[in-house]
Protein backbone atom coordinates (compact mmCIF):
# COMPACT_ATOMS: atom_id res chain seq x y z
CA UNK A 1 0.00 0.00 0.00
CA UNK A 2 1.39 3.37 -1.02
CA UNK A 3 1.87 5.98 1.69
CA UNK A 4 1.64 9.71 1.09
CA UNK A 5 3.51 12.61 2.64
CA UNK A 6 1.46 14.21 5.39
CA UNK A 7 2.13 17.66 3.98
CA UNK A 8 0.68 16.97 0.52
CA UNK A 9 -2.55 18.96 0.40
CA UNK A 10 -5.39 18.15 -1.99
CA UNK A 11 -8.11 20.62 -3.03
CA UNK A 12 -11.54 19.28 -2.05
CA UNK A 13 -13.73 22.37 -2.20
CA UNK A 14 -14.01 26.15 -2.20
CA UNK A 15 -15.44 28.71 0.18
CA UNK A 16 -18.19 30.77 -1.45
CA UNK A 17 -18.62 33.30 1.37
CA UNK A 18 -21.00 33.87 4.24
CA UNK A 19 -24.58 32.65 4.40
CA UNK A 20 -26.72 35.07 6.35
CA UNK A 21 -25.59 36.60 9.62
CA UNK A 22 -25.54 33.55 11.93
CA UNK A 23 -21.99 32.50 11.14
CA UNK A 24 -22.82 29.90 8.48
CA UNK A 25 -20.83 29.73 5.26
CA UNK A 26 -21.41 28.51 1.72
CA UNK A 27 -19.06 25.77 0.51
CA UNK A 28 -18.73 24.20 -2.95
CA UNK A 29 -17.62 20.56 -2.86
CA UNK A 30 -15.24 19.11 -5.46
CA UNK A 31 -15.40 15.53 -4.15
CA UNK A 32 -16.97 12.70 -6.19
CA UNK A 33 -19.72 12.35 -3.60
CA UNK A 34 -20.23 16.01 -2.59
CA UNK A 35 -21.19 15.22 1.01
CA UNK A 36 -17.87 13.39 1.56
CA UNK A 37 -16.19 16.78 1.90
CA UNK A 38 -17.52 17.02 5.44
CA UNK A 39 -16.02 13.69 6.56
CA UNK A 40 -12.41 14.91 6.41
CA UNK A 41 -12.47 17.20 9.43
CA UNK A 42 -10.85 20.64 9.41
CA UNK A 43 -10.33 22.23 5.99
CA UNK A 44 -7.24 24.34 5.33
CA UNK A 45 -5.89 26.78 2.76
CA UNK A 46 -3.06 25.94 0.32
CA UNK A 47 -0.36 26.26 2.99
CA UNK A 48 -2.20 24.27 5.64
CA UNK A 49 -3.69 27.12 7.71
CA UNK A 50 -7.07 26.25 9.20
CA UNK A 51 -9.95 27.89 7.33
CA UNK A 52 -12.97 26.10 8.75
CA UNK A 53 -14.09 23.09 10.73
CA UNK A 54 -17.50 21.83 9.56
CA UNK A 55 -19.97 20.96 12.30
CA UNK A 56 -22.99 20.31 10.07
CA UNK A 57 -24.00 20.88 6.47
CA UNK A 58 -27.19 21.08 4.47
CA UNK A 59 -27.59 21.29 0.69
CA UNK A 60 -28.03 24.64 -1.07
CA UNK A 61 -28.48 25.24 -4.82
CA UNK A 62 -24.98 24.38 -6.07
CA UNK A 63 -23.24 24.36 -2.70
CA UNK A 64 -23.68 23.45 0.95
CA UNK A 65 -24.63 25.73 3.81
CA UNK A 66 -22.22 24.85 6.58
CA UNK A 67 -22.27 25.52 10.30
CA UNK A 68 -18.64 25.93 11.37
CA UNK A 69 -16.69 25.89 14.62
CA UNK A 70 -14.78 29.09 13.80
CA UNK A 71 -16.47 32.34 14.79
CA UNK A 72 -16.02 35.14 12.24
CA UNK A 73 -18.08 38.11 11.18
CA UNK A 74 -20.00 37.95 7.89
CA UNK A 75 -17.52 40.37 6.32
CA UNK A 76 -14.58 38.16 7.33
CA UNK A 77 -16.14 35.09 5.69
CA UNK A 78 -16.99 37.12 2.58
CA UNK A 79 -13.35 38.28 2.39
CA UNK A 80 -12.36 34.58 2.18
CA UNK A 81 -14.68 33.96 -0.79
CA UNK A 82 -12.87 31.88 -3.42
CA UNK A 83 -10.45 30.29 -0.94
CA UNK A 84 -9.72 26.75 -2.03
CA UNK A 85 -10.23 24.21 0.77
CA UNK A 86 -7.67 21.43 1.24
CA UNK A 87 -7.12 18.26 3.24
CA UNK A 88 -4.00 16.16 3.67
CA UNK A 89 -3.70 13.44 1.02
CA UNK A 90 -3.42 10.81 3.75
CA UNK A 91 -6.97 11.67 4.92
CA UNK A 92 -8.55 10.69 1.60
CA UNK A 93 -9.78 7.14 1.09
CA UNK A 94 -7.71 4.75 -0.98
CA UNK A 95 -8.53 4.79 -4.66
CA UNK A 96 -10.23 1.73 -6.15
CA UNK A 97 -8.22 -0.81 -8.13
CA UNK A 98 -7.01 0.75 -11.37
CA UNK A 99 -7.90 4.26 -10.18
CA UNK A 100 -5.84 7.04 -8.61
CA UNK A 101 -6.00 10.66 -7.58
CA UNK A 102 -4.62 13.09 -10.18
CA UNK A 103 -2.34 14.61 -7.53
CA UNK A 104 -0.69 11.20 -7.03
CA UNK A 105 0.92 11.67 -10.46
CA UNK A 106 2.90 14.74 -9.40
CA UNK A 107 6.53 13.81 -8.80
CA UNK A 108 6.43 10.54 -10.76
CA UNK A 109 9.30 9.79 -13.13
CA UNK A 110 8.58 9.82 -16.85
CA UNK A 111 10.16 7.21 -19.14
CA UNK A 112 9.64 6.71 -22.86
CA UNK A 113 11.44 3.35 -23.22
CA UNK A 114 13.15 1.25 -20.59
CA UNK A 115 13.36 2.40 -17.00
CA UNK A 116 15.64 5.43 -17.39
CA UNK A 117 13.89 8.58 -16.23
CA UNK A 118 13.78 11.32 -18.84
CA UNK A 119 11.63 13.68 -16.82
CA UNK A 120 9.37 14.12 -13.84
CA UNK A 121 5.72 15.18 -13.66
CA UNK A 122 5.70 18.71 -12.30
CA UNK A 123 1.93 19.27 -12.33
CA UNK A 124 -1.35 18.23 -13.90
CA UNK A 125 -2.84 21.26 -15.66
CA UNK A 126 -6.18 21.96 -17.23
CA UNK A 127 -6.49 25.15 -19.24
CA UNK A 128 -10.13 24.59 -20.15
CA UNK A 129 -10.04 21.55 -22.41
CA UNK A 130 -8.53 18.29 -21.16
CA UNK A 131 -5.89 17.48 -18.57
CA UNK A 132 -2.23 17.94 -19.53
CA UNK A 133 0.80 16.51 -17.78
CA UNK A 134 3.41 19.20 -17.26
CA UNK A 135 6.72 17.38 -17.43
CA UNK A 136 10.07 18.80 -16.38
CA UNK A 137 12.66 17.25 -18.69
CA UNK A 138 15.86 16.05 -17.02
CA UNK A 139 18.14 16.51 -20.02
CA UNK A 140 16.86 19.76 -21.49
CA UNK A 141 15.79 21.39 -18.25
CA UNK A 142 12.63 22.74 -19.87
CA UNK A 143 9.05 21.62 -19.50
CA UNK A 144 6.65 20.10 -22.00
CA UNK A 145 2.93 19.47 -21.92
CA UNK A 146 1.59 16.06 -22.90
CA UNK A 147 -2.15 15.35 -23.22
CA UNK A 148 -3.22 13.05 -20.42
CA UNK A 149 -4.89 10.44 -22.63
CA UNK A 150 -4.65 6.66 -22.79
CA UNK A 151 -2.99 6.97 -26.21
CA UNK A 152 -0.27 9.38 -25.04
CA UNK A 153 0.19 7.97 -21.52
CA UNK A 154 -0.52 4.24 -21.84
CA UNK A 155 1.15 3.10 -18.62
CA UNK A 156 0.93 4.45 -15.08
CA UNK A 157 2.70 2.51 -12.34
CA UNK A 158 2.21 4.26 -9.01
CA UNK A 159 4.05 1.53 -7.10
CA UNK A 160 7.15 1.93 -9.28
CA UNK A 161 6.76 5.70 -9.22
CA UNK A 162 6.70 6.22 -12.98
CA UNK A 163 4.62 6.71 -16.09
CA UNK A 164 5.49 5.66 -19.62
CA UNK A 165 5.07 8.11 -22.48
CA UNK A 166 6.43 6.44 -25.65
CA UNK A 167 6.12 9.66 -27.71
CA UNK A 168 7.85 11.92 -25.17
CA UNK A 169 10.57 12.91 -27.65
CA UNK A 170 7.93 14.16 -30.10
CA UNK A 171 6.38 16.41 -27.46
CA UNK A 172 9.84 17.67 -26.44
CA UNK A 173 10.90 18.69 -29.96
CA UNK A 174 11.52 22.41 -30.31
CA UNK A 175 10.31 24.00 -33.53
CA UNK A 176 12.97 25.83 -35.50
CA UNK A 177 11.86 29.48 -36.00
CA UNK A 178 14.18 29.98 -39.01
Amino acid sequence: MKTYPNDKLIVVGALKGAHGVRGEVRVKSFTADPEDLFNYGPLTDEVGRLVLTPLSARPGNDHFIVKVREQKQKEEWDALKGTLLHVERAQLPSADEGEFYIEDLVGLEVCSVGDVAEGRIKAVQNFGADDLLEIHLITGGGTVFVPFTQADVPEIDLNAGRVRIPGLAEWAEVEDDK
